[in-house]
């Protein structure tokens, strides 16, 4: 599969959950989309457990599978549910045009939350870390 136009969100999700979405295909506004469809679809709770496990196995299956995250995974989340409850986005579009700076990678959100050392650890790797920059 190659994508050069967006996908529809149902398209998104329905590729990235049979991890036919090529990585190519699958960056940092690409994550935070399907993470936001989570969110929306499912709710926090839910959201925080399906997506991560949905998040490794596209991983996996792109042969990536050291790459999972779990402090960026879940703040983000985090950040998009807070943010939707705040000012509800009926759309992606919506969503990303009102938290673009959820939207910038290098530099992230999350530099302004975390100390780099405490982000960038094994430990933040596998176990979601509170942040506590300051």
């Amino acid at each position: 599969m190659t994508t050069t136009t967006p996908l529809a969100d149902e398209e998104l999700l329905r590729h990235f959950n049979d991890a036919t979405l090529p990585a190519s295909a699958f960056h940092h506004e690409q994550h935070l989309r399907v993470a936001w469809l989570f969110v929306t679809r499912e709710g926090l709770p839910r959201a925080l457990e399906k997506f991560p496990r949905a998040l490794r196995r596209f991983a996996e299956a792109n042969g990536a599978p050291g790459l999972y995250h779990a402090t960026i995974t879940w703040a983000y989340l985090l950040l998009i549910n807070e943010r939707q409850q705040r000012v509800p986005a009926a759309t992606w579009d919506a969503f990303a045009a009102a938290n673009g700076d959820l939207l910038s990678w290098k530099p992230s959100v999350l530099d302004t939350l975390y100390e780099h050392e405490v982000l960038w650890s094994e430990f933040a790797r596998t176990t979601f870390v509170m942040p506590r920059k300051g």
